[in-house]
């Protein structure tokens, strides 16, 4: 199949014996640039290993057609930096993955972090070694480096999935995952395209393609809810004004539930007039951005009938903005309501199967039987293309650990003593793995990923200025902390009714084997009590921990 190839590598040569350093990073995305840049103010020697051949994580692989964020880029960027907030200007309200890895790039360059990043370096092992108090980590070529400390900056959707479809590597024309794109243009012009899933990737690459390719055959396994992105340009005056504003828009994000600019309104759906609730909405799906889904009343997602009025309105946007009623019937979820499962926003996803040279193909109804040379077979007809797309989505959260060998003293191993799923102290440490830091780890608090990245580095810096502080070489947490933050985690996340929903987030993934079985994966509660818990654990003293 074809995979990604990168342009021209940034690979460091590795060092030629055994290294130890004070910490090993996995990762130079988001997470692994920040926590190397507030490593290294503390003095530390410090290794990051990246398995691409570039740095920026998300945006150094998705490089799919319409890949951006659904985040304001205003209150995405890193705010450590007065310099940087100074220097870059964002081009659009929600920035596309090209500017987005410029802007991860000339944070490295500023900072001069490359020099301490090992490119196309996957890890494959990590194990504790108890007589020498350090973490021992192999790489994929055999090399092996040490370090007391081990930080895991490997995302949350970082370990793509291929479907289990027979003949998956049959076909002969080329195949790309959209997690795994490659870094040179592909001209869709004149091409039959088929495109496995309706995630969020394809609903950002789906209209792109749409309008290049001769004809784009969706495979869809089951509909997701989306809602209008309403991208816009930045102007050179209205970037002025942001720049005035960043503390303030920081600042704003921290009292929010997800880190967004979103609050909810406290009002209850039913509560509100039939009237007067349809023009709120009205004005919701017109705004730019998460409102719909983050700022909507407060019970859309914890009542079954709230979240039913609410699904039956974007349902009826859906048959608005689609001609033929059997395709917008199609498009529309019947087995969880919106909100349920992460909302992708979209420019034109519905639009674009009115297009002529789109078709649906529903696989409920006519499933894929195999992957041929030439295409895709369904029990109804075998479909012929010059290119097949996996927008078959990633192994959320744990996923990525599960891709490493990770062993804690007397060589127990991670995947093991989270084999029903994830147990961790505030997502990140874990019980019986000193030393180890999780930036991002199952059951944190998440959202805006850069505020909760810097939230969870600079907590994580905290707890090592301490340790220096008391001379202390070694952390682990407490099991009975684990135990009491678990069951706050499942409770909070028992109130939504995302919980009874399949999807990355409640740990199904049918592409994965053994992952059928419903899991929580993030701290589901409100984020505002999740900073102030995670603040007063590091106000009294870090005395949930065992220190040595």
């Amino acid at each position: 199949m074809g995979m990604n190839t990168s342009t021209a590598s940034q690979a460091t040569a590795p060092p030629a014996a055994h290294a130890t350093y004070d910490a090993i990073i996995i990762g130079a995305g988001i997470s692994g640039l920040y926590q190397l840049y507030r490593l290294r103010e503390l003095g530390m020697t410090v290794r990051v290993f990246e398995d691409g051949a570039g740095l920026g994580g998300t945006w150094y692989w998705n490089r799919y057609p319409g890949a951006r964020f659904d985040s304001e880029s205003w209150s995405y960027g890193y705010s450590f930096s007065p310099e940087i907030l100074q220097e870059w200007d964002w081009k659009e309200h929600f920035s596309p993955q090209p500017d987005n890895l410029e802007y991860l790039n000339l944070v490295a360059d500023k900072f001069d972090l490359r020099r301490d990043i090992q490119f196309c370096s996957r890890v494959t092992a990590a194990h504790w070694q108890d007589e020498t108090n350090e973490w021992n980590v192999t790489l994929e070529s055999g090399e092996t480096a040490s370090a007391r400390f081990l930080f895991t900056a490997i995302g949350i959707l970082s370990a793509p999935t291929w479907p289990r479809i027979p003949g998956v590597e049959s076909f002969r024309g080329p195949a790309y995952h959209t997690g795994r794109w490659p870094h040179t243009p592909v001209d869709f012009t004149g091409k039959r395209v088929g495109i496995i899933g309706t995630g969020a990737s394809a609903i950002q690459a789906i209209p792109e393609i749409a309008r290049q390719a001769q004809q784009l055959t969706v495979f869809q396994r089951k509909p997701n809810w989306a809602a209008p992105l309403h991208n816009t340009k930045i102007g050179k005056a209205e970037m002025a004004a942001i720049k005035t504003r960043y503390s303030e828009i920081y600042a704003h994000c921290a009292t929010t539930p997800g880190w967004f600019i979103h609050q909810p309104d406290p009002r209850k759906t039913l509560e509100v007039p039939a009237a007067q609730r349809e023009a709120f909405w009205e004005q919701r799906y017109a705004e730019p951005g998460f409102g719909i889904w983050m700022a909507n009343f407060s019970d859309i997602l914890v009542d079954e009938k709230a979240n039913a009025a609410l699904s039956e309105f974007i349902a009826n946007k859906i048959r608005q903005r689609v001609k033929d009623p059997k395709i917008a019937d199609k498009l529309i979820p019947k087995d969880h309501g919106f909100g349920t499962r992460r909302v992708p926003l979209e420019s034109g996803y519905f639009e674009a199967y009115n297009r002529d040279n789109v078709t649906l193909v529903d696989l409920r109804e006519t499933p894929i039987e195999c992957i041929t040379e030439t295409g895709v077979k369904t029990r109804a007809q075998e479909h012929a293309f010059d290119l097949l797309i996996y927008a078959t989505g990633w192994d959320g959260v744990t996923g990525a650990f599960d891709r490493i060998d990770i062993r804690g003293p007397n060589g127990v191993k991670l995947r093991d003593v989270w084999a029903d799923g994830p147990r961790t102290y505030l997502g990140q440490l874990i019980d019986g793995f000193p030393n180890l830091l999780m930036i991002l780890g199952p059951h944190t608090a998440r959202g805006n990923i850069p505020r909760a990245v810097e939230h969870s580095v600079e907590w994580q810096t905290g707890l090592l200025k301490f340790m220096r502080g008391h001379n202390y070489t070694r952390v682990q947490t407490r099991p009975e902390q684990v135990e009491e933050w678990t069951k706050i985690v499942v409770t909070a996340a028992q109130r939504l009714l995302s919980y009874n929903v399949d999807s990355w987030q409640t740990g199904v993934n049918r592409n994965v084997e053994g992952r059928n079985m419903r899991r929580v994966l993030g701290f589901n509660g409100n984020g505002v009590y999740y900073r102030r818990k995670t603040a007063e654990v590091a106000a009294g003293g870090y005395q949930e921990f065992v220190f040595r």
